[in-house]
């Protein structure tokens, strides 16, 4: 019997990740019998495609560096290329819980994007300081335009549908908050329906986050910048006729 997960496509960017991506794949493989991954390599030094290549991931390996952004739409193209209807990014350090991935792909079934969302009443991950500030506007702002409420815009955990496969193995942003913000600004301004499920984050399951207030305020300048580019870039404009099924 043909696995329910045939024609869906997990990418997973990885940046150094051999201590954590073992226990991710092994777990997507439990929970998603069949599913199939894409460990997209993105220039590390260590062992990460040895290691996804050993747990049965299909690899990526790019020559060098480029960002979240690069390595997802170097995976959106990978999935048109081989057939694949659906594409949910999960990161590589066991943040994202693979048992929420149901949950995204149903809601699939009638939108184009759907965004695991951290603050949206399901886990006690919080977010304080000019990061917080930064979230807010971000979401406030972005939910008027995709006419929904969407309460975590930055979230790495996503799901995208048909249509956005297309849009985005085409014109998925490389630049830093670009694979978060300004994809949904081209989702949206391309009319695709974008919906949100409540998630809960976890722990990472190996290395150390950076976290202090001079990166926050930081991150408060580039999301701001980001939105604005975003805003002020032409739309993108896709048609049923244009997307293969």
């Amino acid at each position: 019997m043909s696995s329910p997960y045939a024609d869906t496509l997990i990418v997973m960017p990885a940046l150094n990740e051999e201590e954590a991506i073992t226990a991710i794949i092994r777990e997507v493989q439990e929970k998603l019998p069949g599913i199939a991954v894409l460990v997209v390599d993105d220039g590390s030094i260590d062992r990460t495609a040895l290691v996804a290549r050993r747990e049965g991931a299909l690899v990526l390996q790019l020559p060098f560096n480029l960002g979240v952004g690069g390595a997802m739409r170097a995976g959106f193209r990978f999935a048109l290329a081989n057939g694949f209807r659906n594409v949910v990014q999960v990161d590589a350090d066991g943040q994202h819980d693979p048992g929420d991935l149901p949950a995204l792909l149903t809601q699939l079934e009638t939108a184009d994007l759907v965004l695991g969302a951290r603050f949206a009443g399901v886990g006690t991950y919080r977010v304080r300081g000019p990061r917080h500030w930064a979230m807010v506007v971000l979401s406030s702002v972005l939910s008027r335009l995709a006419k929904t409420t969407l309460t975590d815009t930055t979230s790495g955990f996503r799901a995208s549908g048909r249509r956005a496969v297309e849009l985005f193995a085409r014109h998925y942003p490389a630049e830093y908050l670009g694979d978060t913000v300004e994809s949904l600004v081209i989702a949206a301004r391309a009319g695709c329906i974008i919906r949100q499920v409540p998630v809960a984050m976890r722990e990472r399951s190996a290395g150390t986050p950076s976290h202090n207030p001079f990166k926050s305020a930081i991150y408060l300048g580039r999301a701001g910048l980001a939105l604005t580019i975003s805003l002020l870039r032409p739309r993108v404009v896709i048609s049923d006729e244009a997307v293969p099924v």
